[in-house]
């Protein structure tokens, strides 16, 4: 694209391009998810995640207008990156469905060690700041849990075609169950510095779908 002089150009300077690495927008999303996501949205500043990744601040404003949609941008990137996770796990046709759910929660309990249970998960950290957060947070947050929820659900209804869970299942209401129980599972796990929790919440799900999966099938993973 040529600049004409009645071209607007965006305030701020323009990102720096590095073969091999992020450009400059992502570099500032991916870092503010790791900071929002460890000390929380109101307690992190932008100058701190600048100066982290020693991003000028003329080119945080060459993208982002406010803290807010600075904020917003990385909700919806870390919707979309967990969406493709959740598909990863739970769209492998090679695995019984209820086990796709077990391989997901097997691989968020080696994030949550991996990290030092410092992490958890961005959307439900924000979820708790509400009060302290911008109304223009609150719908991009369900939506992003009504998004995964959605995705456990195919999942429960594949189970319940395969016979795995009984036929009246309301599979809607059990995926909404599961994310209600999880936010809380990590958010325990976090204040303990253990999975306990997670493995107690997970077990007590598959308890809840009446199938021939047990508690005692959730290390059975063969």
């Amino acid at each position: 694209m040529e600049y004409t002089d009645k071209t607007i150009r965006p305030r701020g300077r323009p990102p720096k391009t590095v073969e091999g690495q992020l450009d400059t927008r992502d570099q500032l999303i991916r870092h503010g998810t790791a900071l929002f996501t460890e000390r929380g949205f109101a307690s992190t500043g932008i100058v701190e995640i600048l100066k982290d990744i020693k991003i000028p601040k003329g080119s945080f404003y060459h993208y982002f207008s406010s803290k807010d949609e600075f904020g917003l941008a990385v909700v919806d990137n870390y919707g979309r990156f967990f969406a493709k996770k959740l598909d990863r796990w739970l769209l492998n046709e090679k695995r019984p469905p209820l086990l796709r759910i077990t391989d997901f929660v097997d691989d968020a309990k080696q994030g949550m060690q991996r990290y030092g249970f410092k992490r958890g998960c961005l959307i439900g950290n924000l979820g708790q700041e509400l009060g302290s957060l911008s109304e223009d947070f609150r719908e991009p947050l369900e939506n992003t849990f009504l998004d995964w929820q959605h995705r456990i659900a195919g999942c429960l209804d594949e189970a319940k075609g395969q016979g795995d869970i009984p036929s009246d299942s309301n599979t809607k209401d059990l995926a909404a169950f599961f994310w209600i129980g999880w936010e809380g599972a990590i958010l325990r796990s976090k204040l303990v510095k253990s999975t306990n929790p997670i493995d107690l919440f997970v077990a007590a799900f598959f308890a809840g779908l009446n199938s021939n999966f047990t508690a005692g099938d959730y290390n059975k993973k063969e």
